[in-house]
């Protein structure tokens, strides 16, 4: 199941405002020892991220909440020591996408190409949109 299809914790209510209350109802904020907590932690990232309106609360949850992705990473996969744009380019190229492909994906056919050469940078709707389609984590894309 892709990432795009999954809820945080199956829960389909309010995302709360607090620091405490998104430890208490999705993922507490420590170390990431298995696979099935990594995947759980993925998918609260993935709905933080694609929000536009974030208490500050919700803001810092998902600040800590990456950097605890980004070790766990780190210490089992290999793209971690990658750059974003690096892993773009390499994602790009293992799909055997231009690009122009790319920008599509991203709504706009001449942003593909402009991130490819670091003209520009990625926002969090274009990070939101990139792990949805390749079916990876956002915080691949947080350098």
């Amino acid at each position: 199941m892709g990432l795009a299809t999954q809820k945080i914790n199956n829960h389909t209510g309010r995302i709360p405002a607090s620091f405490l209350g998104l430890q208490k109802s999705f993922f507490v904020l420590r170390p990431i020892h298995k696979k099935s907590d990594y995947q759980k932690a993925l998918n609260v990232a993935t709905e933080l991220a694609s929000r536009d309106d974030l208490t500050s609360e919700q803001a810092d949850y998902l600040e800590i909440l990456t950097k605890i992705i980004a070790d766990y990473e780190e210490k089992h996969l290999e793209m971690s020591k990658y750059s974003p744009q690096e892993i773009l380019e390499f994602l790009v190229e293992e799909n055997q996408m231009s690009g122009s492909d790319l920008g599509r994906i991203l709504g706009s056919r001449t942003l593909g190409p402009a991130l490819l050469r670091g003209q520009r940078t990625l926002s969090k709707t274009h990070i939101k949109k990139l792990a949805e389609y390749f079916s990876v984590s956002p915080a691949l894309f947080f350098g």
